[in-house]
């Protein structure tokens, strides 16, 4: 595969073919974490990305703006305390498009042990993750390094791990080994979280909290597990492209590296890692239903838009919320996996 210095990035990129390279690495099934156990030492051309998005992507975020953190404590109790979190989640919904959530009811040990199983599938032997390796998105599980990796110009140094866990459950032996189990695990705890979330986002549109469930927006559900390997060139690649998701809702989990940014008010602000907290991004559908149904007037609906500009063995999965005959397809490809 060929590589380049950072001078001849952009003068060369029609120099060679590019299809033909992608090919190569897609063939590999190796992934980016095949390149570095290669020992590859310059970036491949074909994850070379244009110098405008790599200079907003390392441009220093504003450290006045935080996303907003609603805490989830005694919501089912009090209903005084819930009434405030639903008017959190409404403010946080309308400005940002995202918050994070503590005290969510999945236990941070889960949580270490979700991020810890995708570690190790990413980093156990090529030929132990080439039997999932597979661009059929009709499939339940697919390992692959880019969804979109023919149809773009850059590719993202990132792999990913991607399993769709509902509507139609998943067993244990339909999953990788050393991670099939904490998946399953996930799963029924995220499912829950994702009703909860669906009830505070019907109760801040007005609306009786089973609204959004009853729309079946909580019925599907895709696990996305990132890897993002070191980098030997990080300067010139990214590890997940701007961008917005298409599915109901997105929660997710950053390690303590981070490396997330949202945009917000035109600027690009840092998603600094809260322990045991998940990021819940309103998707482009939810965001349809939750301007088109609601009785507030906003001036305009926030951006949700999102990329990661870090590499170097950090974990992040993705749950994403989407309708039934929609998870195999359109939900997967704004996700950028």
């Amino acid at each position: 595969m060929e590589v380049f210095s950072r001078d001849e990035a952009h003068e060369k990129t029609q120099k060679y073919d590019r299809m033909r390279e992608k090919k190569a690495f897609d063939e590999s099934m190796a992934g980016v974490k095949g390149l570095v156990d290669a020992g590859i030492t310059e970036v491949p051309r074909i994850f070379v990305d244009h110098p405008e998005n790599l200079q907003s992507a390392l441009a220093s975020s504003n450290g006045h703006f935080h996303v907003p953190i609603v805490d989830l404590a005694d919501i089912v109790k009090d209903p005084s305390r819930r009434k405030e979190v639903v008017n959190e989640v409404r403010s946080a919904s309308k400005t940002w498009g995202f918050f994070q959530v503590v005290n969510h009811g999945i236990p941070t040990t889960v949580l270490e042990e979700m991020l810890d199983g995708v570690r190790r599938f990413h980093e156990q032997g090529a030929e132990e993750k080439r039997r999932f390796y597979s661009r059929d998105f009709t499939t339940s599980v697919a390992y692959h390094s880019n969804f979109n990796l023919y149809k773009t110009e850059a590719a993202n140094w990132r792999d990913t791990l991607f399993c769709v866990m509902a509507p139609n459950a998943l067993e244990a032996e339909d999953l990788p080994a050393v991670c099939g189990d904490i998946m399953l695990e996930f799963s029924k705890r995220v499912m829950n979280l994702g009703t909860t979330l669906f009830e505070l986002l019907s109760e801040a549109l007005g609306l009786k909290p089973n609204h959004l469930k009853d729309m079946e927006c909580a019925k599907g559900l895709v696990l996305l597990n990132q890897y993002y390997p070191k980098c030997p060139q990080p300067e010139l690649t990214l590890g997940t492209s701007r961008h917005t998701d298409s599915d109901f809702l997105t929660v997710l989990l950053q390690d303590h590296v981070g490396g997330l940014q949202v945009l917000y008010q035109n600027q690009w602000i840092d998603v600094s890692p809260v322990p045991g907290a998940l990021i819940v991004n309103i998707g482009d559908l939810l965001q349809t239903i939750f301007f088109s149904l609601s009785q507030m007037t906003y001036s305009r609906a926030p951006s949700t838009e999102l990329w990661r500009t870090t590499w170097g063995r950090e974990r992040l999965w993705r749950a994403s919320f989407t309708q039934q005959r929609r998870h195999h397809q359109n939900c997967t490809d704004p996700l950028r996996s």
